[in-house]
């Protein structure tokens, strides 16, 4: 009778014990709040308040794909941070895709498998668009964001039929990208003004190299549109001619002026100043030659100095300039191009609130002020300039925007009947043809396509006989 009173203490004892314990396992989490746990005076997050029977927030995963490799070692920091620092249990995880990324990202919406975030530049925002892909984010904009960025929507780049899918970070100059050792080896006193220069300098480099593996030029021509949109692009810019194929003034597609600059490279891949191989050759490849000092010269985005600081450390002697024009005199300006846009949200994710989260992070001040001086491009966004300071980082000099840079209206995406231009352009390049027939055949097929996508309100194509490329 008298060890009942000590039974019944010693019960009571384990009880608040195993309470007790059960309590310190749920320290850390929130389960459904949203809100990251109180800090204590000594910083660290107070669990105390926390319920016993509150269960951990389970943890959602979200996917990201691009198709950029330039600032890939950065993003993973960014995404480390996110992942072990938010309050939410979100996991971000990259995926970093090659050159076919539009058709992959097609596919991947066509089988129930797309991103929940993906990489939206001016060449395809539009069309993913149309196609369903994106989610509108007005509704999420804080009055900040508005701030920030309000004044840099732009209708057919970020904003389309009154609907905004993308906030701005940074845009991209194009630029020659040239070995400067090379071009002194071979004699050269300065980079090409004009195509002819181009060609005669890449023979030159290859004459002097090529005994030892080093040939005068190289682009990626393993996807041919994307080798022709960071070159051609360019050359026809500053020449006074919209670089994608499309007449401003006419409000048609006319590839004349493509055809004469597609001469030129047609000249050096017989004169055997391309490097071998470069029918099958992706960027980053291009990339490791070049940093091997391979290439005397090829032409890129201002991408590229953060690349040979990062991906591919060089010790050559490199730079970036103007892109050279059709007969040496610049007519028009260099297109900023990628300007408007940075990260869409998939209208299919499941989990759109969680990407929202993970933009708003990739937003702040720091983290945009960290992209633009490390390189990974150049801010257009006034409040970001304003406050970072100029990269830092060799070769960038010749990427920043000058008197010869601007940015360009949008021009009409279509996609035609058959072949697109790069394919058909490079297949001339390596092969010949009836040059004429090639254009007419292209203007007919780019035109059809933009009559019909104008019929379905998928497009606009106004002429403006009044556009002066020299006055952007």
């Amino acid at each position: 009778m008298q060890k009942k009173p000590f039974v019944f203490l010693l019960s009571l004892f384990l009880i608040l014990a195993l309470a007790a314990c059960s309590g310190k396992g749920n320290e850390g989490h929130t389960g459904s709040n949203l809100q990251a746990p109180a800090a204590s005076a000594s910083g660290s997050p107070s669990g105390s308040q926390e319920k016993p029977n509150e269960k951990p927030a389970e943890k959602t995963t979200i996917t990201y794909w691009t198709d950029d490799r330039h600032d890939q070692e950065y993003l993973k920091e960014l995404i480390s941070e996110f992942n072990a620092g938010n309050p939410d249990n979100i996991e971000v995880e990259l995926t970093v895709l090659s050159e076919n990324f539009n058709q992959s990202v097609d596919i991947a919406f066509s089988g129930n498998q797309a991103p929940d975030l993906l990489r939206i530049k001016s060449a395809n925002t539009g069309t993913f668009v149309k196609k369903g892909y994106l989610e509108p984010i007005d509704e999420l904009l804080t009055d900040e964001l508005k701030t920030k960025f309000g004044s840099l929507f732009i209708d057919e780049v970020n904003r389309f039929g009154g609907k905004l899918y993308s906030l701005p970070n940074t845009g991209n100059t194009l630029r020659l990208v040239y070995n400067r050792e090379l071009f002194q080896k071979a004699g050269i006193a300065q980079p090409p003004a004009s195509l002819q220069e181009m060609v005669d300098a890449a023979q030159k480099i290859t004459d002097v190299g090529k005994a030892e593996g080093i040939y005068g030029f190289a682009l990626n021509f393993k996807n041919p549109k994307g080798a022709f949109d960071r070159s051609i692009r360019e050359i026809l810019s500053l020449s006074g001619h919209q670089g994608l194929g499309y007449d401003i003034q006419t409000g048609r597609f006319d590839f004349a002026p493509y055809a004469q600059a597609i001469e030129y490279f047609k000249q050096m891949w017989e004169d055997g100043s391309i490097l071998p191989g470069a029918e099958s050759l992706d960027i980053d490849p291009l990339r490791a030659q070049f940093a091997a000092g391979k290439i005397g010269m090829y032409m890129s985005f201002s991408t590229e100095p953060g690349v040979y600081k990062d991906q591919f450390p060089t010790e050559i002697d490199w730079a970036g300039t103007l892109a050279p024009t059709l007969d040496g005199q610049i007519k028009g300006t260099s297109e900023i191009v990628s300007a408007g846009t940075w990260i869409g949200i998939s209208a299919s994710s499941k989990h759109k609130e969680a990407a929202w989260k993970f933009l708003e992070y990739l937003y702040r001040d720091e983290a945009m002020i960290a992209y633009h001086e490390k390189g990974f491009g150049i801010s257009v966004v006034p409040s970001i300039t304003a406050k970072a300071k100029q990269p830092d980082i060799k070769g960038m000099d010749g990427f920043l925007v000058g008197e010869h840079d601007s940015m360009w209206p949008v021009s009409p995406s279509v996609t035609p009947e058959g072949a697109n231009y790069g394919d058909v352009f490079f297949k001339y390049m390596m092969t010949g043809g009836d040059l004429d027939a090639i254009v007419q055949d292209l203007n007919a097929r780019y035109n059809d396509a933009l009559d019909k996508a104008a019929e379905k309100g998928e497009a606009t194509a106004a002429p403006d006989p009044n556009f002066d490329p020299s006055k952007l």
